[in-house]
């Protein structure tokens, strides 16, 4: 996986999942005064929490521009992907059960047709994999923990306004 950019990218991020913030009452570490006690701002976000519940927040998110994008990112590469693995899985179906005569034929010593379609479908499963994976790093990942940050950062009943 990649680093994100930019040179604090953890201190931008206190309390973040990835930097082991505790919290005690739901209140993150680096919310907390000297005592150990909720900061007055902890404690007001705390309290207004029963009132915007996260049902609110998913709602919310599910209509953002943000991720309407990593879910169209994310169809974009995965339906025509299963489409195209589909139809070559059924194309090697058929042709076995339509044609022996050609998948019978051989191609290089004992190997004939069928298994080199056979060997060449694991093949594919494995190029798709690695391409799945690809995309989601290239495509997807920023901008799905963007929206990520974006929900942390304004947390359960801060009452911040609506995901952007």
């Amino acid at each position: 996986m990649e680093k994100q950019q930019g040179a604090g990218i953890a201190a931008a991020r206190p309390g973040g999942p990835w930097n082991g913030a505790e919290t005690a009452g739901g209140v993150p570490a680096w919310t907390r005064d000297e005592s150990g006690a909720p900061a007055a701002g902890a404690r007001r976000a705390r309290d207004v929490r029963a009132a915007y519940t996260a049902a609110d927040v998913y709602q919310e998110v599910q209509r953002s521009e943000a991720f309407l994008e990593v879910r169209g990112r994310y169809r974009g590469f995965v339906v025509p992907a299963t489409i195209a693995f589909l139809a070559w899985y059924l194309a090697y179906v058929l042709a076995a059960t339509l044609a022996p005569g050609l998948m019978a034929r051989p191609v290089a010593g004992t190997v004939n047709v069928a298994m080199a379609a056979g060997l060449a479908q694991f093949l594919t499963t494995f190029v798709l994999a690695w391409a799945y994976a690809r995309h989601a790093r290239l495509k997807r990942d920023r901008a799905a923990l963007e929206l990520r940050w974006t929900v942390l950062d304004r947390g359960v009943g801060r009452g911040a306004g609506p995901v952007s």
